[in-house]
């Protein structure tokens, strides 16, 4: 999917496509063949006030958003007029309230990385209130064999989560406090927040995609949970409606582009990224390997209920029709490599694919990548980064390899955890994010998996999803069937052999016993402040 400029009639009309992601805003002005045809972007900048918090102001961010819309569509040398719909895909879980009526907020966006509800989530978690929340769901599970009531019987607050970082807001910003009480507080993501200054303070509005992601959502009943908030004191006045992901959220008011543009299509990056890679079939997966990994499975029309961390989401619902993902995520990823980069151990991450193969292996040497602790199916906050096995004849380029294959392990740690929880035939694997882009991990990652892995040509895969939902929702595109045949791909990585053959003979049965025996080395490292 190349840019180009020209060859198109005036009459011919694009769909605009934002993705406003962690670090970065990105709006991509797409054509008829799914090929961009003018881009621009922006940086994110992240504030951090105190030690844990990260935040982004908003205004910032609003500026940033108008920008790089403006930009794309000089960038392709169109007009306004000629978009015919906008698609917007944000990270999920970073979250702002304001003032309904003057559209005043009340803090800065606190993002999904903040850590100031750190002690709230601890004390919550080994509460009394969550033991019997716990009994209480089990019991009723038992009695019912309700699939939601066993989801409730496992849940667990993390920092990650919107919950309780709008309980610590809530309880420490007097002036929302003040909002609630006065009726006069509208709580959002990033989409939502979006949605009301595009069309200047109508909409109120969030997609299913999103609101699943906030862990105030019930996924079962396709509602606000009733009874999370009930138990949080969260007021369930402040939080926006939930409206299908293709929907015409509003209309852009003409003094912000000039012409007012449909909004069509509002969705969670990940599962922007899934409809992107057009992952619609119940067994295809997703593998985003960006700052983290994160690993989507298509579950079909129900949610999937997990005992060992993999989180259920709303995917999109389009029309009538519901498709829900069972996800698993590894923080650290492209963190890990940046880190190496800093310490020097390379200078380009184009280099460490030539430097992992300069070796035959990496010496015994382990890398566990947990600056973030250990997600699904560890789930120890506790965990600790480390390199283990060092020894004289340790190079750096055994490091780098080590680094490298520690995220093709966590990917086989993650695919397995699906694979037995789900227990749903695995149709197609389909990867995209920055780390997608080295060869080493790519090609292990398909021979430890024991399956083909296809490569997109085009890697913003979160702005591709928003836009395809758009134009879907206008009659652009047509069909699903129809975008498949659009999408690209770079490069299909095949196993060098079976997955069988691999688990007896592979020498990396060794080594992955190994760095599990090192995981487990590294586990509750950090002691509870």
């Amino acid at each position: 999917m190349g840019t180009q400029r020209n060859g198109f009639s005036k009459r011919e009309t694009f769909i605009l496509s934002v993705d406003v992601g962690t670090t970065s805003i990105r709006c991509h002005v797409y054509d008829k063949s799914a090929s961009i045809r003018g881009s621009c972007s922006a940086k994110v900048s992240l504030l951090y006030p105190q030690p844990g918090w990260v935040e982004i102001e908003p205004d910032d961010l609003w500026k940033g958003f108008v920008t790089v819309v403006k930009g794309a569509v000089q960038d392709a040398g169109l007009q306004m007029c000629q978009m015919e719909s906008l698609g917007i895909s944000t990270q999920r879980a970073t979250f702002m309230t304001w003032d309904r009526n003057t559209g005043k907020p009340f803090h800065n966006f606190i993002t999904w990385q903040d850590l100031r509800a750190a002690e709230l989530v601890r004390s919550w978690n080994r509460s009394c209130t969550m033991k019997t929340v716990h009994g209480v769901m089990k019991t009723l599970h038992f009695l019912t064999r309700q699939k939601r009531f066993l989801a409730a019987s496992l849940v667990v607050f993390s920092t990650q989560h919107v919950s309780l970082r709008l309980v610590w807001a809530l309880n420490n910003i007097p002036q929302l406090r003040q909002a609630v009480e006065n009726g006069s507080c509208y709580f959002g993501t990033i989409d939502t927040w979006l949605l009301y200054k595009l069309t200047k303070g109508l909409v109120h509005a969030t997609d299913y995609s999103n609101a699943s992601a906030t862990a105030i959502f019930d996924s079962y009943q396709m509602c606000w949970s009733g009874f999370i908030c009930s138990l949080l004191s969260i007021p369930l006045s402040i939080l926006p409606r939930v409206q299908n992901t293709s929907h015409k959220f509003g209309t852009c008011d003409p003094s912000i582009f000039g012409v007012p543009i449909p909004i069509m299509s509002v969705m969670a990056d990940q599962q922007a990224a899934m409809f992107g890679e057009c992952c619609f079939d119940i067994g295809d997966v997703k593998i985003t390997m960006g700052t983290g990994t994160f690993m989507d499975i298509n579950t079909g029309n129900k949610p999937h209920t997990s005992v060992a961390g993999l989180y259920p989401l709303v995917g999109w619902k389009i029309g009538a029709d519901v498709v829900y993902l069972a996800e698993g995520n590894a923080a650290g990823t492209g963190a890990a490599i940046k880190w190496a980069q800093d310490l020097e151990l390379f200078s380009d991450v184009m280099e460490t694919e030539a430097i992992a193969t300069s070796v035959e292996d990496s010496d015994g040497v382990y890398f566990v990548p947990s600056f973030s602790g250990l997600q699904a199916p560890l789930n120890d906050p506790k965990a600790c980064a480390s390199f283990m096995g060092l020894k004289p004849s340790t190079t750096k380029r055994h490091l780098v390899r080590a680094i490298l294959e520690s995220i093709v392990f966590r990917n086989k740690q993650l695919f397995e955890v699906m694979l037995r929880e789900t227990r749903i035939p695995i149709t197609k694997i389909r990867a995209d994010g920055g780390v997608c882009t080295n060869n080493f991990i790519m090609q292990l990652t398909a021979d430890l998996l024991g399956r083909k892995i296809e490569r997109p040509s085009h890697f913003d895969m979160s702005c591709l999803g928003a836009a395809f939902v758009a134009g879907l929702g206008t009659g652009y595109w047509r069909s699903q069937e129809e975008l498949k045949k659009l999408l690209t791909t770079d490069q299909h990585f095949l196993p060098r052999r079976s997955k069988a053959d691999w688990d007896k003979g592979s020498p990396y049965r060794s080594v992955l016993q190994g760095w599990e025996r090192a995981l487990q080395r590294s586990m509750h490292w950090y002691s509870q402040p």
